[in-house]
């Protein structure tokens, strides 16, 4: 495994692996406005979601690592401090990556991109109407890490207004990942996308206790054909099948026919969780105890 400290590491070389091993992404598409009203368009992935009460977001407007001088979105930002932080979808993935062109100050990146800008309610800079969310925000503090080439500028927001698009939701009120279609950004050119059949579920464990992965017999957690993953939706069951559960996968003719093969009966509880069959998959396991 290839050991590395970061204070003595080609500082560019680091960069590509901090974007490619801490991914994917959200991207904030991020507007601003300078004192003198030009308007300023760039993209960030240094972002997240980070609490609601206030709602906070933040971002970072790295210094560049070429020649350790600020981009105009950070400068803006210490003029004015207010942004409109956009989503970006698959749909204008293109235009957005176009915005992050470095135009010399005064160009409108909402020209350039082919975007079209619209009034925000609360603040001064304006929205990307191809953006279905689009939040307001006031800088509450911008946090200056090292003020070092590369270092990073952390823009702490709160959002005062938020506008959604309603055709990204589904018939219970919940936005629908398939209809927004978010893209997040990996390492290098990559980039992923929210719908299709890049996502998946993992259902959290809050509302119940799982017996843990140590719970399960050693034939099961010690197996060569169970995946790490498998033994994490075991792990995640509230308690061991029963006998009688047991019982009548004995007497299945699927699994009486595998029974005295252990790689094909873990197989066959491995397809089984694959399919969200994680009880009876517990079970058929268990068949040998």
């Amino acid at each position: 495994m290839l050991q590395i400290d970061p204070n003595e590491y080609d500082s560019q070389k680091l960069f590509r692996i901090l974007q490619g091993g801490i991914a994917p992404r959200p991207i904030a598409f991020a507007s601003t406005i300078d004192k003198n009203g030009n308007h300023n368009l760039a993209p960030f992935s240094f972002y997240n979601i980070f609490g609601i009460n206030p709602t906070t977001l933040v971002f970072s407007p790295s210094r560049r690592g070429r020649d350790n001088t600020t981009k105009h979105t950070l400068d803006n930002l210490n003029e004015v401090p207010e942004v409109v932080i956009n989503v970006v979808t698959y749909d204008m993935v293109q235009q957005t990556s176009l915005a992050s062109t470095e135009y010399e100050k005064g160009v409108d990146e909402f020209i350039k991109s082919g975007l079209t800008p619209l009034d925000s309610k609360i603040i001064k800079p304006r929205r990307v109407a191809e953006s279905p969310i689009q939040f307001e925000c006031k800088v509450r503090e911008i946090i200056e890490t090292s003020g070092k080439p590369g270092s990073g500028n952390l823009v702490i927001c709160e959002i005062v207004y938020i506008h959604v698009d309603e055709k990204i939701f589904d018939e219970n009120g919940e936005i629908d990942p398939d209809k927004l279609d978010l893209v997040g950004r990996m390492g290098g050119d990559y980039y992923v996308r929210t719908s299709g059949n890049s996502k998946f579920i993992v259902p959290k464990p809050l509302t119940t206790l799982g017996i843990g992965v140590d719970a399960l017999p050693d034939h099961i957690k010690l197996s060569n054909y169970l995946t790490g993953n498998d033994l994490g939706q075991l792990g995640n069951l509230e308690k061991l099948p029963s006998e009688s559960e047991i019982e009548l996968f004995r007497s299945n003719s699927d699994v009486k026919s595998i029974i005295d093969d252990i790689q094909k009966l873990h197989e066959y509880a491995h397809n089984l969780i694959s399919n969200n069959k994680v009880t009876e998959a517990c079970a058929i396991l268990m068949v040998k105890v």
